[in-house]
């Protein structure tokens, strides 16, 4: 953080000049007010044109992932984000507020008896992965597989996963065929779940094509479960080295509804996005020319000192909380923010309520990734207590 609080400072659009001549530069964008005018300003800065992650695609894979959501521009995106967010608006996920409930508390009492467990795997990682089962009406067994899916698209620069470009695209090409059969059985037996809905026409006779069906759900595997699980891990970790927050939270629970965000912007799970610039423009004095790389820092914007009192504070009481941890806002803003609110709120009340003297147990080994602010393993360690029943 040290290095984003210098450029913020210094030098918050900072072209950065790649030693590799094969890959281009790119300007850093590490201040708020620059991060939110790029996120919501698609006409000048496009997730289209080289799609929006930092990796250089080849150009024979663009047009395929050109399919998914996260890398279209409007009108197309304001089109298929239409459709498909009537699957996640915030009457069709406080439907799920029980459930996910009941799947905090059978995550608790699988290791409550042991006393012990490994944070990520036993309870962060998994609770995103039974509510996407939920979401695709995927049999629950699946969640194993899509684990494994999702680690090895996001982990190919950690040396813990062995993968690499190629194999994510090998990767990517299962989930795509996976999603593909999961069509196929959701209309022969419609079910009561966001893919039965999205594979039928809207009121205005619109529905995705097979190809764009699948694509989201690779976008749904991917930002479902990757961005909650490392919330959760993150946010845990925020409370082990900030335990008066804990305490805070044990004695007043209604602060769970402002924990929540806090621990987004605290955690800031995503770490960037990549823009291209479609012309000439400025911004933050700098001039950025037509087919600029940009890229956006999460975690920094966050950061930001003239946005937020005390900003190295976590604070789970603060009130109003402007955080971009959803993205910037515009076209791109997460269509899954009510669902991550509502993982984050319930786990963190059942935790309390179930764990309230959950502590640190050993290293935390965290992912490396320029995408993710991933942690892998978090040992902790908590009064032994008996299943619910």
């Amino acid at each position: 953080m040290r290095s984003f609080a210098w450029l913020r400072a210094h030098d918050p659009v900072h072209w950065h000049h790649d030693p590799d001549q094969s890959v281009p530069g790119f300007w850093a964008v590490t201040t708020y007010d620059e991060v939110v005018h790029v996120s919501r300003h698609a006409e000048l800065y496009s997730s289209h044109r080289r799609l929006a992650m930092f990796v250089e695609p080849a150009d024979d894979t663009i047009d395929l992932y050109r399919l998914m959501m996260l890398f279209m521009d409007p009108p197309q995106h304001t089109y298929q984000r239409g459709y498909v967010n009537r699957g996640f608006t915030p009457r069709m996920i406080k439907k799920l507020e029980g459930h996910v409930r009941d799947i905090c508390h059978q995550l608790i009492d699988e290791v409550s008896p042991r006393g012990e467990a490994e944070f990520v795997r036993d309870i962060a990682a998994p609770l995103p992965l039974y509510v996407i089962c939920e979401l695709l009406g995927a049999p629950i067994e699946d969640r194993g597989k899509i684990f494994d899916w999702s680690n090895e698209l996001i982990g190919f620069d950690d040396p813990d996963f062995e993968t690499s470009l190629d194999s994510a695209a090998a990767v990517s090409a299962e989930i795509i065929n996976y999603a593909h059969e999961l069509a196929a059985l959701r209309r022969e037996r419609p079910g009561d779940d966001i893919i039965t809905r999205l594979l039928h026409p809207d009121d205005d006779g619109r529905k995705l094509s097979g190809d764009e069906f699948a694509m989201f759900v690779l976008l749904l595997i991917i930002a479902g479960n990757e961005t909650t699980r490392n919330a959760t891990a993150g946010g845990m970790l925020a409370f082990f080295d900030h335990p008066g927050e804990w305490r805070r939270l044990l004695a007043d629970p209604s602060l769970i509804n402002t924990a929540a965000d806090e621990i987004v912007r605290w955690a800031s799970p995503v770490n960037m996005f990549r823009r291209t610039a479609t012309q000439d423009t400025d911004l933050g004095g700098k001039r950025i020319k037509e087919g600029d790389k940009v890229v956006v820092f999460y975690p920094s914007a966050n950061r930001d000192g003239k946005v937020f009192a005390a900003p190295d504070t976590f604070d789970i009481g603060r009130d109003p909380n402007p955080h971009i941890g959803f993205g910037g806002g515009g076209p791109h803003f997460c269509l899954g923010t009510h669902l991550a609110r509502l993982e984050l709120t319930v786990i963190f009340d059942v935790l309390r309520e179930r764990m309230p003297d959950i502590a640190r147990a050993g290293e935390v080994r965290r992912l490396r990734s320029n995408f993710i602010m991933g942690i892998k393993e978090l040992p902790v360690r908590f009064t032994p207590s008996p299943r619910r029943g």
